[in-house]
């Protein structure tokens, strides 16, 4: 009955490729946009706020960029948490710098020196594909890492080697530091996440992303229709790598306030991976489902034995975590490749056609 399209007509190509060909799928985003912009804000508490929604809006940020360049372009690469230190040190030197600067803006640059790193280690993937591109991003991993903590011009020669977030405002309101109030970070947050998500959802629809999908099903062929591959690997890493950079400058300058390069080692690539993976490959949408899970699932096990007075000790729960994490990568590889956005695809087509026999 909610999905009902009986009556929803398309009478021209616009209509026929237009974003939400169903009329309720525009209604169910303006009701989470609803949620997200105004109820959310007024009802959560600063411990919403810092638990689980900056990180699930950061980590799907960080998620989406990887699937540009895994899930549409089939490239893969395990440096993503290195290409989003890129991002957060850059963020930080433009702001120590330049302290007149526009933290939204510096925010939104910082993704361009990732981008620019992310092109430099793609060059490989003209040559190498598969688990041979992977072990080159693996490279470009540990090498950005060690970067991070040898060359002390990029955190101010601090002697912690720590980069400390310094107090931004606009306006007179302060958006980043240790006296920015969680709603304002989350406000920033939001409407960074909101514009790339946008962008993106335009990019895999258009040109360029079916040359993306066309290099990634098969490339020979793309190449013999006439694509670019080198051009479509190439810019695929870069808009990626600016995503994930971006992604990474929220990670430190509106949830963390600060951050050593270990942060950025390896295990957060893992974390970002295996969002993309459970949320489904080649999806948009997947990326939001895949975080909620993933950030949300520590907090509700922290929660949960307390609340149903069983006693557990930290490291128990952390185990648990890592645990029904693991086995739910191997579910989802098994009995769902696609993810969570294919279990959403497959219960949206049953409520179109219910209450009539699929």
């Amino acid at each position: 009955m909610l999905y009902r399209t009986a009556g929803q007509f398309k009478t021209s190509y616009a209509a026929d490729q237009a974003l939400f060909p169903v009329r309720q799928d525009a209604v169910l985003l303006a009701v989470i946009a609803a949620f997200a912009w105004v109820i959310f804000p007024l009802i959560a508490s600063e411990f919403t706020f810092q638990a689980i929604l900056i990180p699930v809006l950061i980590f799907s940020l960080a998620a989406l960029g990887l699937n540009i360049l895994t899930g549409f372009a089939g490239q893969l690469s395990l440096g993503t948490g290195a290409f989003m230190g890129v991002g957060a040190y850059a963020c930080y030197k433009m702001v120590t710098l330049m302290p007149w600067m526009n933290p939204i803006v510096a925010i939104l640059l910082s993704g361009v020196f990732s981008a620019g790193v992310g092109v430099v280690f793609g060059i490989p993937s003209l040559r190498i594909k598969g688990f041979y591109l992977a072990i080159a991003t693996l490279a470009a991993q540990f090498f950005l890492v060690w970067l991070f903590e040898k060359w002390a011009w990029l955190y101010n020669n601090n002697a912690s080697g720590a980069i400390q977030v310094p107090n931004l405002d606009i306006f007179g309101l302060y958006v980043t530091g240790p006296q920015a109030a969680s709603v304002t970070e989350y406000y920033i947050v939001l409407f960074v996440v909101s514009l790339l998500t946008y962008l993106c959802i335009n990019l895999t629809r258009g040109n360029l992303g079916r040359t993306w999908k066309a290099t990634r099903d098969m490339d020979i062929a793309a190449e013999l229709i006439g694509i670019n591959l080198m051009r479509s690997k190439l810019t695929a890493f870069a808009i990626s790598s600016y995503i994930v950079g971006v992604a990474g400058a929220l990670y430190v300058f509106a949830w963390k306030g600060a951050a050593e390069p270990n942060v950025f080692d390896i295990p957060l690539s893992f974390q970002v991976l295996f969002i993309a993976i459970i949320g489904g490959l080649g999806s948009i949408m997947g990326n939001f489902l895949g975080a909620i899970l993933i950030v949300g699932l520590p907090v509700v096990l922290n929660l949960l034995p307390a609340a149903l007075g069983i006693p557990l000790d930290s490291a128990m729960i952390e185990h648990l975590n890592i645990m029904i994490v693991g086995s739910l990568i191997v579910f989802f590889l098994i009995v769902e490749p696609h993810g969570l956005n294919a279990l959403w695809r497959l219960i949206r087509e049953k409520l179109i056609l219910w209450p009539f026999p699929h």
